[in-house]
């Protein structure tokens, strides 16, 4: 494993936009063989998968108020809330993408680097979080493209979790079913977890900490490692302006359609579909959620023009391959929540 240093002419750089492109850029574009690892802190901002409803999980109102950013990963996952009390960790791998899809196996060196810093009952729980006695201090997520993939999550170290509450409009079937009632009684900051003269350090320091303990070393310029250039910024820089800075990616587009169905299962997280009927007939279908995998627009376009009960929709569902693009569900279930 390597480091890929973020910094840019020696400066951290906080721009949770450009951040969050970093990834598309290491896979697609610098691709360097190998696993490399980077790690940095985002300014304030709430951050979606690439298959959610921006208008459905988050307070927009209370986000632009309190000049929050709004980003859209292009993995899936949930929504999550960062600024300067949070780690972003990401595992850029090219070559060897064996462990796609294997949460444990990137939660893995991190899980041990915690420990090794006296946090004990370190885990992983479920699909993909990290919990410390049950309550979560990361969620991860995971792309890949081609013969490179992306594997990375947050760490909640210093974070304003009433922000995170406030922001935040998560699934309350998500809740019910994990047995908590709000969003900060879920999870754990890691500072108050940490004794000694590691209680006191800053997110910066505690970051620098992390790298020492994943790379077994007490000196960070002995870590291998490769630096981004002025020419590699200036392709993240384009790409930002094109694309991943745009309020039609990060936003996307609110379709408003008149029904609006979601449920939480186990395994599977959130799904939701916002759809209309006209004469007993589907006209529009869209399909959101945390799924990582496939593509919920295939399920969107074999549900139009489907007959709005349970033969149609059962139709609609198997034609565009529910399993593979919104996750391995009974069909029932999905079709009882579309009609109920």
């Amino acid at each position: 494993m390597f480091f890929i240093d973020t910094s840019r002419h020696g400066q951290a750089v906080y721009d949770p936009i450009v951040n969050q492109s970093l990834d598309n850029y290491l896979i697609n574009d610098l691709a360097l063989e190998g696993h490399g690892l980077i790690m940095y802190i985002n300014a304030p901002c709430v951050i979606i998968g690439k298959n959610q409803n921006a208008y459905a999980e988050v307070d927009l109102d209370y986000l632009e108020k309190n000049d929050i950013t709004l980003v859209r990963r292009t993995g899936g996952g949930g929504a999550v809330y960062q600024d300067y009390g949070n780690i972003v960790f990401e595992n850029i791998v090219v070559g060897d993408t064996s462990h796609y899809g294997d949460f444990s196996y990137y939660a893995q060196p991190i899980i041990d680097a915690l420990t090794a810093l006296g946090i004990e009952g370190v885990q992983l729980k479920g699909r993909n979080d990290i919990v410390v006695d049950d309550l979560k201090i990361s969620g991860m997520s995971m792309v890949k493209v081609e013969n490179a993939l992306a594997a990375g999550g947050t760490l909640l170290y210093d974070l304003d979790t009433q922000q995170a509450g406030r922001v935040l409009t998560p699934n309350q079937d998500k809740l019910k079913t994990k047995g908590v009632k709000s969003v900060d009684k879920r999870v754990s900051n890691l500072k108050p977890l940490l004794q000694g003269e590691l209680a006191d350090l800053s997110t910066e320091a505690f970051k620098e900490a992390l790298l020492k303990e994943i790379f077994h070393t007490e000196d960070l310029d002995s870590i291998p490692r490769y630096t981004l250039t002025d020419e590699d910024w200036a392709i993240i820089d384009q790409r930002v302006a094109d694309f991943y800075g745009k309020d039609e990616w990060n936003y996307g587009s609110n379709p408003g359609f008149h029904y609006y169905k979601t449920a939480y299962y186990l395994g599977v997280g959130t799904v939701a579909f916002n759809f209309n009927i006209n004469d007993g007939v589907i006209t529009d279908f869209k399909t959101y959620g945390d799924m990582s995998f496939g593509q919920p627009d295939q399920v969107d376009q074999a549900m139009i023009g489907k007959t709005y009960d349970q033969a149609g929709i059962a139709a609609g569902l198997k034609a565009g391959h529910y399993q593979d693009n919104i996750g391995k569900l009974p069909i029932e279930d999905l079709v009882s929540l579309i009609l109920n």
